[in-house]
Formats: structure tokens, sequence, C-alpha cells
């Protein structure tokens, strides 16, 4: 059948619209990427910027200017059967406490001169000392990536809802200031005040692993989107360079992730009662938390020290207990999340013992050996050489930089 020229020209009519469209796009994309990132050429970006073919590698600062508040782990030390918690990779031996070297090369930024016109945090002058950090929440340059947007004029906090709300996947912080130089104050959609600058700050990495392309670039999009509603200037990070540098964390934290468990174990078919392991536990301090084990708890600060869980793989609630019989615990010490992880050690390792000898049972090690003070002293040098690992990274156990990194 012969198509009519009246055919032949409507389909080759919607073969050039089609054409002419995808090129439309496509140029509409260049000129809106080059509108972007001639604002703010030549101007320091907020996060760290890689250099062409370059590779930006995680150099966490000893004075930890920008904190924050709040992947594998290495689980060393004693657990009790083939139940337990998980075995990983154990944590150093002692005998190379004396010699741990970080598994990256640390380097120490000079100060960079900062202007009026500058972006923020391009200096140490803005640093945080290690008590402000202590006691107000601070963007942390060196485990987030920073989009920077400055409004033409002063917006209050609820102007940022779309923002304020987003789901990226990993943790995302807003911090405003009220005056150029002032300090930064974190933002929740009922902060009073006016803001002249702005930064959002997205989580590189945590125990998930670091975060992804796809991540990034839903960041980097939504704050695009953001930006015009403002409106403000909009400054935007490489995406190839902070998935480098969200790598690099990652592998880094791998490689300090420490946490020590303490098994105390009853020899079967003698077990314990659910009931009676609660009443036991509370006695000593523990409360029942929703994650489906027991917590101490720091009084002060509500934090929590270690945790004690079934040697099988089935979480503690207050309904199960009630029917529940297990043949042991688990105390756990998150080397990266306490303060004070030699102290913390220590009254674990008491509590462990006190509760072993409550229950009847003993506490061991992997091979279900039973653990003597010698043995418990060598454990307690692996968490002395954990808590100097991260130290030399400058990453303070227990600090908001550290709860951040080693937190799901």
């Amino acid at each position: 059948m012969r198509m009519s020229s009246l055919q032949l020209g409507l389909i080759v009519a919607g073969i050039l619209l089609v054409a002419g469209v995808i090129v439309y796009n496509a140029w509409q994309e260049r000129r809106i990427r080059r509108r972007i990132a001639s604002a703010f050429r030549g101007a320091d970006d907020a996060a760290p910027q890689a250099a062409a073919g370059s590779r930006l590698e995680p150099t966490l600062r000893g004075a930890q200017g920008y904190a924050e508040d709040e992947g594998a782990t290495h689980f060393a030390g004693i657990e009790g059967g083939t139940d337990a918690v998980s075995s990983q990779p154990a944590a150093m031996s002692p005998e190379d406490a004396s010699s741990w070297s970080p598994p990256i090369e640390i380097i120490e930024h000079e100060a960079v001169p900062r202007d009026d016109a500058s972006p923020p945090f391009a200096g140490a002058a803005t640093r945080a000392s290690a008590s402000s950090e202590a006691a107000r929440p601070q963007p942390d340059r060196d485990i987030e990536c920073m989009i920077v947007l400055q409004p033409a004029k002063a917006v209050p906090a609820g102007a940022l809802a779309a923002g304020l709300h987003a789901r990226m996947g990993k943790r995302l912080r807003w911090f405003g200031r009220t005056a150029p130089g002032a300090p930064w104050i974190m933002l929740n959609s009922a902060t009073p005040g006016e803001f002249v600058e702005l930064v959002a700050c997205l989580l590189l990495a945590d125990r998930n692993g670091a975060v992804s392309h796809a991540q990034l670039e839903t960041f980097v999009r939504v704050m695009s989107e953001l930006a015009p509603m403002l409106p403000a200037a909009l400054s935007v990070p490489d995406v190839a360079a902070e998935m480098d540098r969200a790598e690099a964390l990652d592998r880094l934290c791998a490689d300090v992730d420490v946490q020590i468990g303490l098994t105390v174990l009853k020899h079967e078919p003698a077990s314990i009662a659910g009931t009676r392991l609660r009443g036991v536990a509370e006695a000593a301090g523990f409360r029942l938390a929703p994650s489906g084990r027991f917590e101490m708890l720091q009084e002060e600060t509500g934090t929590v020290l270690y945790a004690m869980q079934n040697v099988r793989n089935e979480p503690f609630t207050a309904d199960t207990l009630r029917a529940l019989a297990t043949n042991g615990v688990v105390l756990v010490l998150d080397v990266p999340r306490v303060a004070d992880p030699l102290r913390t050690f220590d009254q674990m390792k008491i509590a462990a013992k006190r509760i072993a000898h409550t229950l009847g049972g003993d506490l061991v090690d992997d091979n279900r050996r039973v653990l003597d003070d010698a043995a418990l002293g060598t454990i307690r040098q692996q968490v002395e050489a954990a808590a100097d690992a991260l130290k030399a990274c400058n990453i303070d156990p227990g600090s908001p930089r550290a709860r951040a990194l080693f937190g799901a």
C-alpha cells in the first residue's frame, strides 16, 4: 500500500518535532548549568572541592571546627556461641597497640584567609571551640556535604519547609545565620528569627555505608529547586568529588570501628528465664529499650554507655520476656560512641561479673572458655588501642562527630 504525500509529510514533520524538542531540552539544561556555575565561579565552595582529576581523602581536623549532633563494624572481644552477635574481624592485638597508625594520612589544613565576600566556612576564624561545640551543634564540613544559600533578603526558617522535611537517606541538618559572621543556629520549622545565610548539611557516611551518587544528586536537585523559591544564590559542590570524599570517609570509619562484647553463658540444658533476666537487669540499672535490648544509660546525658542483648538473635520485649528462656546474654560496648571507653569498659566488666554470679553463669570467650582477670586485661588493652586509633583520626570517642559517623 503506497503512502500519500500527506502521510509522508506528517511523518517527516513528527520526526522533526521530536528532534527539535530533544535539542531544545539539551540546550536549556546546558544553559541552566552554566548560569549556576557562573554565579559562584572563583569563590570557595562551602564544602571541600576536588581539582580536576584529583582525589579528596577525608582529613578530619583535630579542632573539630564544625561539630554535629549526633557499615561494617568490627566486633572484638568475647561472644558466646554461634547464635551470639556476629563475629567481625577482631580489634588490634595488644602488641600492636603502641604502633597503631591511622589508615590514611591525616593532613593539617592551613588557615584559609577569609574576606567579607567569601562564602561561609572558608577559614579557621569561624571554627568552634571544643566547649562551644558541646553546647551548640555546628556544621562539620569534614563529614558533611554542604550547600550554601544566600537569600536576597532575610528569610524565616518556615520558608525552608520543603528542605527541612526532605528525606535524603542520610542525616540532613540545616543551619542559619541572623547576620553575616554571626554564630550558626541549627534550624527547624519553629526556629524564630530571620536568616541572611543558610547551609544544608548532608552526612557523607554512617554505619550503613557512604552516601550514594543518587542521594547526592537528589540533595543538589532539591536545593536547586528550593533556591529560586526564596530566592537565594546557591553554592553547589561537585558531586563526583563529594562521592570520593564519602567513600574514603567510609573506609576510614570501617578501619577504626570497634565493638567489645562480654558474654554471660549458662551451659545447656540450663537456661535463664526471661522474667528472671529482666529482674536482674533492672536491678543492675539497665532499662529495656525499643531496640530489643537492655541499655545502661548515663544519668546526666541519657546516652547509652553499654547494652545487654540476647546471645541468640532474638530481641527482648516486655511480651517475649514473659515466656522467653535463653542460655546467655552479651554485654556490648560501642567504643566510638562513648566519651570514656576505658572507664566504661571497667564498669561493664564489673556489671558482667555480677550478672554472671547472680544468674549462675560463666563469663566466657568465643570458644566458651572462662575468662580470668588476665584475659579481661587484654581486652581492656584492645579498648584502649581502639580509642587511641579514633583520636589519631581526629574522631574523639563519644563526640558529636563520632556519634554521627558511627550511627545507623
